[in-house]
Order: C-alpha cells, then structure tokens, then sequence
C-alpha cells in the first residue's frame, strides 16, 4: 500500500507478487493439511476443528489476495490524499491484527493462555479496523473522485481490506473453540 501510494510501481508490483505466491501456498498448505487430516487418526471432532480453522486461515490470505486484485486495477493518481492516508492507516491497523494471529495460532497447543491474550489483542485491532473503515466510507462519500469507476474500486478495496481483517477475528473465534474444547 505505502508503496502504491508512493507511486514506486515496482515495489507495487513486487509486493502484489510476493502476496499471489503466499495465497497460492495458503492453498496448497490448505489442501495437503486437508488431505492429511482426511486420513489421520484423529478424532471426528479434531479433525473439523483443524479442517474448519484451515479454511479460516486461507480466507486471510484470500482476501489479501483480492485487496491486491483491487489494488492494481485502481488508478491511484486519481485518489485524493485523504483516502490514500485512511488506505495507509488501515492496512497498519490489519499488519498488527495479522500479527497477533499469527502469535494466536502458533500458540495454541503449547500455550493456551497467551493465545486467547492474541486473540484479544487480534479483537481489539480489529474494532480499531472497522472504526477506519466507518470513517473511510464518510471519505468515500464526499471526496472529490474524479469518475464513478474510481469512486467503486476505492469502494471495494476498503471492502476487501475489511474483510482481512474480519477474517482474522473469525480464525481466534476458531482458535477459542479448539482451545475450550481441548
């Protein structure tokens, strides 16, 4: 983002290829962990766990994925500084909700105690994410967008963020069941 913002096309494009090959890996992690888990000796229950929070997982990196997709269809030169700073703001708040998933899964088995402490924190920056998104969407609405195709990828860009977002509180809503059920 600070990098399309910025205008350093080549970064740009660095970054949204780094981001499509680690999608593409979430995908095939995702599917070898399924086709393990299919064949494992866990239980019913174990098994859907970590098949659900896969699934979960994956969505984070889908909706990276698709933040970027957005991204480079927007002609960033047309978007008003205010949005550009609310898109810079946003994207700080969603590295810090994906930081602490990160700190959330990793933990979980081993301890308990400081993973349910990340999904708090992975909750907090989140609400944090929605509160940018709210303000964001006033700017949406009275900012001087040059053309409607404009106005509507910056639109969906704010919403694909979101969801990053939304989708790392929806693995530590995961992780609490797996955890309680443990």
């Amino acid at each position: 983002m600070e990098a399309t913002v910025k205008k350093d096309m080549e970064e740009m494009q660095k970054c949204i290829e780094r981001i499509a090959s680690n999608e593409r890996e979430a995908d095939s992690l995702r599917r070898k962990v399924m086709d393990e888990v299919s064949r494992g000796e866990l239980t019913p229950i174990a098994r859907e766990d970590i098949m659900h929070l896969v699934k979960r997982v994956d969505m984070v990196a889908n909706w990276s994925r698709e933040s970027t997709r957005v991204l480079s269809a927007l002609p960033i030169e047309h978007v008003p500084t205010s949005i550009k700073n609310a898109f810079i703001e946003m994207i700080k708040g969603i590295k810090e909700c994906a930081l602490a998933l990160q700190k959330c899964v990793n933990k979980m088995m081993t301890k308990p105690e400081e993973a349910l402490q990340a999904a708090d924190m992975v909750e907090r920056e989140e609400e944090k994410v929605d509160d940018i998104h709210e303000k964001a969407r006033m700017l949406l609405g009275t900012g001087d967008l040059p053309k409607a195709g404009v106005a509507f990828l910056v639109g969906q860009l704010f919403e694909a963020m979101e969801m990053i977002a939304d989708a790392c509180e929806d693995v530590c809503d995961y992780v609490r069941i797996i955890i309680v059920r443990k």
